[in-house]
């Protein structure tokens, strides 16, 4: 394969696994061969895509497998029990020191938090002896990077064309649905593939959205380990049926982009911050886990593109605060303007010519 070889090594899990996946036809552009390294199970998701899509579509990238050690019908939404059994089965295969002759990159697909990068091939050393650090994010937004490296590259944004679906399903139903719906009106409410929320929180979710008297579309109806017919009020979803729909999976960059999008209901996982802000989309924040909230911080504070989803004194997110957000969200202006202006600095960046796309062609190269 010659000296020009890399092989990919992504966190297992979906979120990290695609932007890998679209920074790697970049790099085959540039005469790299690179094996593609995937957990069995995320492996059999991104070829099930591959299938419909064709989305790699480079004879010099090589997509290749690794069991994660755990059952067939294990639940890997339990974050913990899989990073534990990934790190037993996955330890002997990947090098955790780097050769004179085996250069190192680490790239993190969020830039937020130490842990992320350190995660990157699951051994701390990965980041101490790493000749390169790629970061997906845009160097125009200013997020500040924690980890000290000998060089730091910030090459997004990486978006997914067409985000894998749950499971397997493909389900782009929704897409015909906003077709329906009048220009910059819908609520778009999705968290992620790991967050879990308790059956009264998410029946003031969408009691909420119901209060706003506007159209809206929730993603993942396993958001509760909860019976669906048990969670939501009697004649609930005869009530909306004409104005909300329920999926099980969504292509989330198109959706971002449909016109009929009015703002997101978001966990603010790194992927989706960089998609809603790469398609001027208001938030409404909902951080779950982790680096979460520090992008919700960055979302409402610094950059002050989103609003935050306030709790009361028990913990949960009431109705009445979802519909008042999303009203004062789709009134502020001055919230739009900033919006649209991250939307045409993220466009410039990864045009040909654009900082980020400059930065991607040499990093590995020069």
């Amino acid at each position: 394969m010659g000296s020009r070889h890399i092989l990919a090594i992504p966190y297992p899990a979906q979120g990290h696994v695609i932007p890998l996946l679209e920074f790697s036809p970049h790099l085959a552009k540039q005469g790299f061969e690179i094996t593609f390294v995937n957990t069995e199970h995320n492996h059999k998701r991104v070829m099930g895509a591959l299938a419909e899509t064709d989305h790699i579509g480079d004879a010099n990238i090589h997509l290749v497998s690794l069991t994660d050690g755990m059952e067939p019908g294990a639940n890997r939404n339990e974050l913990g029990i899989l990073l534990k059994s990934e790190e037993i089965k996955l330890a002997p295969s990947v090098p955790t020191t780097r050769t004179e002759s085996l250069p190192w990159a680490c790239f993190g697909n969020e830039e937020t938090q130490k842990s992320i990068f350190q995660a990157c091939l699951r051994n701390k050393k990965a980041v101490e002896v790493a000749d390169w650090l790629i970061c997906n994010t845009v160097y125009e937004l200013g997020v500040r990077v924690f980890i000290l490296a000998p060089h730091i590259h910030q090459i997004g944004p990486l978006l997914a064309s067409n985000r894998l679906g749950n499971s397997g399903q493909k389900d782009s139903t929704c897409l015909k649905w906003l077709d329906q719906q009048s220009p910059c009106s819908v609520t778009y409410v999705a968290f992620g593939s790991f967050t879990v929320l308790d059956k009264t929180l998410l029946r003031e979710l969408v009691l909420g959205f119901e209060l706003t008297g506007k159209p809206f579309l929730v993603v993942r109806p396993d958001l509760t380990t909860e019976n669906p017919n048990n969670v939501f009020p009697l004649g609930f979803q005869e009530r909306i049926e004409s104005r909300g729909k329920i999926v099980c999976w969504a292509p989330q960059q198109r959706v971002l982009n449909h016109p009929s999008i009015a703002c997101f209901v978001s966990h603010c996982g790194w992927n989706s911050t960089l998609e809603s802000l790469s398609n001027g989309v208001r938030f409404l924040c909902w951080p779950y886990f982790a680096d979460q909230f520090l992008n919700e911080n960055y979302i409402c504070v610094i950059w002050k593109v989103g609003l935050r989803s306030k709790k009361d004194e028990h913990g949960i997110v009431t109705r009445t605060e979802i519909k008042k957000k999303v009203e004062k969200l789709l009134a502020d202006e001055d919230l739009k303007q900033r919006i649209q202006k991250r939307k045409k600095t993220m466009s410039e960046s990864v045009e040909e010519g654009g900082r980020s796309y400059k930065i991607s062609t040499i990093s590995l190269i020069g």
